[in-house]
């Protein structure tokens, strides 16, 4: 789409405003807002530009990098709107548009550490081989009601009925119904803003719900996802409650996902990882990748302290990389299906997870697994629990294993894994600087 069919677009939908989108390190929506005019004219011109240091942002707010010389000069990026991107923005009294863009260099370089070229870089890697990978995530979150006081335990919203929900209703359609107000309004604005949605289910967490994307080509996928979790947030607000996609945010209730079903095709679209016979070699090399390298860049799909609470027996959740078929207890799962859909189902990363990175682990250590032949460990029948865990318990251990992962920091750069350790690390202070109120109940007249 070049400047004259990007004006074309905004035309044609009478577009008044532009939200420019630029994905940090979390995952956390940053950008500008054009009127549309000025949108066409600094794209046409190339000065869509904005601060480097977006990238080095922590979900508390603070910079990484302080001290830093280049946080003093904190040179500007350029942005190139993905014309692919751009689609209408519910919700808006004024007619607006969103669209995603990429960061480049003065030199007109892809941003190193910008997390769209990072994903984008390891796809690049299966072009190379003439592959295509294809994803569909589901995501899960909860509604809770309003909780202004962070030191308060989140609790289910009253739904349509006048009552919160007090057990778990998984798969439960009157369930559903009790939210069916915002679960249709999610839907007409996610159509309007043209999310590949497919179904939505209540999932075993009080107010907890699911939702499936359509399969599709990655870096399109995460840019959905993001896109689905702004529009739901927005959606609940209105509605007078939350929406959270916190890793977990209830402690007796079950974590919230993203799980992530990968397929390979060749260019004349058949499925690499089916055969008539079963699984094909590249795709036991695939599964053997991940269960190599995934558990040394666990904070690329558990990027928070609060995404290892997630990670625990009995919630399905996995605490390992067994695989097995149509077995949820594993952390890689082969659904029942036919040599033209045979995938995996990485059900590791969690819904707090930045989808562009979450992918890029799963891809990088695929791919690592097919290049070097990584043959997977035998399958797993039952209870994929009763094997050792091989994921880290905490972030602090989690970002120790992935600082000496030399095979992925080659792929993806080190400049990138620099960035994100450091980014993790200040994180990490700021948490182990909190007391929390377990400390409080347990030690404070008993110590």
């Amino acid at each position: 789409m070049t400047t004259d069919t990007f004006k074309k677009w905004i035309a044609q939908h009478q577009i008044s405003e532009v939200e420019c989108l630029v994905p940090d390190m979390n995952g956390v929506l940053r950008g500008k807002v054009w009127p549309a005019q000025k949108f066409l004219q600094s794209a046409a011109n190339g000065t869509l530009r904005m601060p480097g240091s977006i990238f080095d942002v922590t979900v508390t707010g603070d910079y990484a990098d302080d001290g830093m010389d280049k946080a003093y000069a904190d040179p500007d990026v350029t942005l190139h709107p993905d014309p692919a991107s751009i689609c209408v923005a519910p919700g808006f009294k004024t007619p607006t548009a969103f669209v995603f863009a990429d960061a480049y260099t003065k030199t007109g370089d892809p941003y190193p550490i910008a997390p769209r070229h990072v994903l984008r870089k390891v796809l690049d890697l299966y072009a190379d081989m003439g592959w295509s990978m294809m994803i569909a995530p589901e995501l899960e979150f909860y509604l809770t009601a309003v909780n202004t006081d962070p030191d308060l335990p989140l609790v289910p919203p009253i739904g349509r009925s006048g009552r919160s929900e007090t057990a778990p209703q998984p798969y439960g359609l009157e369930a559903v119904t009790e939210y069916e107000d915002i679960i249709e309004e999610i839907y007409e604005r996610a159509e309007a803003a043209s999310l590949h949605l497919d179904t939505m289910i209540h999932e075993a967490g009080t107010a907890q719900l699911e939702i499936n994307f359509n399969h599709g080509e990655p870096i399109h996928l995460s840019d959905q996802v993001l896109l689905f979790k702004r529009i739901v947030r927005q959606v609940a607000l209105q509605n007078d409650v939350y929406a959270t996609f916190m890793a977990k945010p209830m402690e007796n209730q079950p974590g919230s996902a993203m799980h992530l079903h990968i397929s390979a095709h060749d260019k004349s679209g058949k499925n690499l990882f089916g055969s008539a016979d079963g699984p094909t070699e590249v795709f036991r090399h695939f599964i053997g990748g991940l269960q190599e390298y995934l558990p040394h860049v666990t904070p690329l799909f558990a990027p928070n302290v609060n995404s290892f609470r997630r990670m625990q027996p009995d919630h399905a959740a996995p605490i390992n990389l067994q695989w097995g078929y149509d077995n949820r207890s594993c952390g890689l799962r082969v659904p029942i299906s036919g040599a033209s859909s045979m995938r995996v189902e990485n059900r590791l990363p969690g819904a707090d997870s930045n989808p562009y990175l979450a992918i890029a682990s799963s891809l990088v250590a695929g791919y690592l697994g097919v290049v070097n032949k990584i043959e997977p460990l035998p399958m797993v029948d039952g209870n994929a629990y009763r094997h050792a865990r091989t994921l880290p318990r905490n972030l602090d251990v989690a970002l120790d294993r992935m600082a000496v992962c030399d095979a992925v920091k080659a792929i993806l750069g080190a400049e990138f894994v620099e960035s994100f350790l450091r980014i993790k690390l200040k994180e990490l202070d700021a948490f182990q600087g909190v007391i929390s109120s377990w400390e409080r109940d347990h030690l404070l007249l008993k110590v």
